[in-house]
C-alpha cells in the first residue's frame, strides 16, 4: 500500500510539473509576441533638475582624481530648484563642528565662528539652464560667503536623471583642487 500511495503521489507530482512547466513555456511565447514596452521619453535638462536634492557628496577633485570631502566625511545638505527658477542651497559639516559654548549664535568665539562658517555653505538666488552647454547657472542673490553676493557660477552638468543630480564646479575656491564634483539625490 505504501509503494502504491508514492508511485501515485509521484504520478501526480510529474503531471503537475508538467502542467506548471507548460504554463511558463506558454507565458514565455506570449510575452516575445507582445511589442516591447516603450521607453519613457527623456524629460528636457530644464525640468529634470527640478525639485528638491538632499547631498550625496561634496568632492574637491585633485588632478590625480583623487577626492577629499569638502565638508568632512557625510555632509548634510538640500538643493532646491523651483519650477520657475529660483533656488536655495545649504550644505553643512555634520563630524566635528563645535557647538558654541555661548550658546548664542551672535556671541561665538573667533574659533567657534571660523569653523561655523568654514563648516557651511548657503545662499539663494535664481537659476538658469542651458541645456546645449548642459551647464547650470546660479544667479546669487544673497550667500553666507559675502564675495559670492550679485555673481554668477556655473556648473557642468555630468549626470541628470529623475534620481540624481551631479554637476562639477569647474573653478572650486582652493586651488588644490582642478574641479569640484556635488551629487545630490531627489528627496522623496
Amino acid at each position: 500500500m505504501q509503494r502504491g500511495g508514492i508511485l501515485v503521489v509521484s504520478g501526480l507530482a510529474a503531471v503537475g510539473l508538467a502542467v506548471m512547466a507548460g504554463g511558463a513555456a506558454g507565458q514565455q511565447q506570449q510575452r516575445q509576441q507582445q511589442p516591447p514596452a516603450q521607453a519613457q521619453p527623456q524629460k528636457p535638462l530644464k525640468d529634470s533638475v527640478v525639485g528638491t536634492w538632499a547631498l550625496l557628496i561634496d568632492d574637491g577633485v585633485k588632478a590625480d582624481g583623487t577626492h577629499v570631502p569638502n565638508f568632512g566625511p557625510n555632509p548634510d545638505g538640500q538643493l532646491i530648484l523651483t519650477p520657475d527658477g529660483h533656488y536655495s542651497l545649504q550644505i553643512a559639516r555634520t563630524v566635528n563642528r563645535p557647538k558654541f559654548a555661548s550658546n548664542s549664535r551672535t556671541n561665538g568665539t573667533a574659533e567657534e565662528n571660523k569653523a561655523a562658517i568654514a563648516g557651511t555653505a548657503s545662499a539663494f538666488g535664481t537659476y538658469a539652464v542651458d541645456p546645449a552647454a548642459k551647464t547650470i547657472t546660479f544667479h546669487i542673490e544673497s550667500s553666507l560667503f559675502p564675495n559670492q553676493e550679485g555673481q554668477k557660477e556655473t556648473r557642468v552638468i555630468t549626470a541628470s536623471t529623475d534620481e540624481v543630480l551631479t554637476y562639477n564646479n569647474p573653478k572650486p575656491g582652493n586651488p588644490a583642487y582642478e574641479h569640484a564634483e556635488v551629487m545630490w539625490k531627489k528627496a522623496k
